[in-house]
């Protein structure tokens, strides 16, 4: 995201981030030192560090991105789930009514706050569903979903009862660069090169609706330029997938790329125990957010993820370092229904 602001439009940003297990500087390196760009490293629960950044930044908006974001994660240790993406969006929400409280009118006519959110707060689809939209009724059905659902509420809340400046964006599963490797992507990915066993979670029939990571980026900075109070825009790029054939496109991509000598990557594919309360289906109509903000991704999955394959090869070093720093390859989220975790 800040990547894209920096380079490609012309605001400023102001980065928080608490650099958690998932972050790396290497990601921001190549516009760390923009004058434009500032990094403040600081956790978004603690209420005197955000009322400081608001007050010595003076933001025009604020993105809200920041959240633990990996569902097996949640089932494994659900309280962090709660304590982020709950309660820190509540210490956002909260410090920015206090800022935006004391602008002045045109200020606070333009000011936004923009939280971004995913498709997983609806449930689950069954075959034959229409996709989702802003107007699907809330489900979330694990920890991380639902503590996304309760972030979304309270923006909503801050709005409706405030009168602040807040929006929602709903997206559905983001891939490319940059992306730790505990997700399905990056971990298959990474375990095709190093010749190792590529985990498809049950039968690998779950689908997905595939986003390109700088497409999404394009989408959220229209829509703090163009996005309106009270509003919620889906985002998607209509590229559903199972997981089971986004694990034999990557597996296609290498053979092209980097061919095997032992035999096909696909050889590699075993199935393993599927996560407790796997949802089915996820997929998103992005229609009336493309109408309202005059955007639609860019990449077909088959672009994107030959472009995020590539680039998992030639940033080997990158996520070698960060395998022997974090046991990325661990499976998580096996604890059974009705277990303590």
């Amino acid at each position: 995201m800040v990547r894209h602001i920096i380079g490609g439009t012309g605001h400023s940003v102001v980065n928080v981030d608490s650099l958690t297990y998932a972050a790396t500087l290497e990601s921001t390196a190549e516009i760390s030192s923009d004058p434009r760009y500032v990094h403040v490293r600081a956790d978004i629960t603690d209420g005197a560090a955000m009322r400081a950044v608001f007050a010595a930044h003076q933001p025009d908006a604020v993105m809200h991105l920041a959240a633990e974001s990996h569902v097996d994660r949640s089932i494994d240790g659900p309280g962090v789930f709660v304590q982020t993406n709950v309660v820190g969006t509540y210490t956002l929400l909260d410090t920015a009514r206090e800022y935006w409280s004391g602008l002045d009118a045109a200020g606070r006519a333009a000011f936004r706050f923009h939280h971004v959110s995913t498709d997983e707060v609806f449930g689950t689809l069954q075959p034959g569903d229409a996709p989702f939209t802003e107007s699907t009724p809330y489900d979330p059905r694990s920890p991380y979903s639902a503590s996304k659902a309760a972030s979304d509420h309270l923006v909503r809340a801050w709005q409706h009862t405030y009168g602040l400046p807040t929006f929602v964006t709903n997206t559905t599963n983001n891939y490319g660069f940059w992306h730790f490797p505990e997700k399905l992507i990056p971990l298959v990915t990474i375990n095709a090169i190093g010749g190792r066993a590529l985990p498809v979670y049950g039968d690998g029939a779950n689908m997905r609706d595939w986003l390109f990571v700088d497409d999404h980026a394009e989408a959220l900075v229209l829509a703090v330029e163009r996005g309106q109070p009270g509003e919620t825009y889906a985002i998607g790029a209509r590229q559903p997938r199972s997981n089971l054939d986004v694990v034999r496109a990557i597996c296609t991509v290498l053979d092209d790329l980097r061919p095997d000598p032992a035999g096909p990557h696909a050889r590699l594919i075993r199935f393993v125990t599927d996560r407790p309360g796997h949802d089915f289906r996820y997929e998103i109509d992005p229609s009336r957010a493309e109408a309202a903000l005059g955007w639609r991704a860019r990449h077909d999955f088959e672009t994107g993820i030959r472009r995020t394959v590539q680039w998992y090869l030639d940033h080997q070093d990158w996520w070698t370092a960060l395998q022997a720093r974090h046991d990325s390859n661990r499976r998580l989220g096996v604890t059974p229904a009705g277990a303590a975790a």
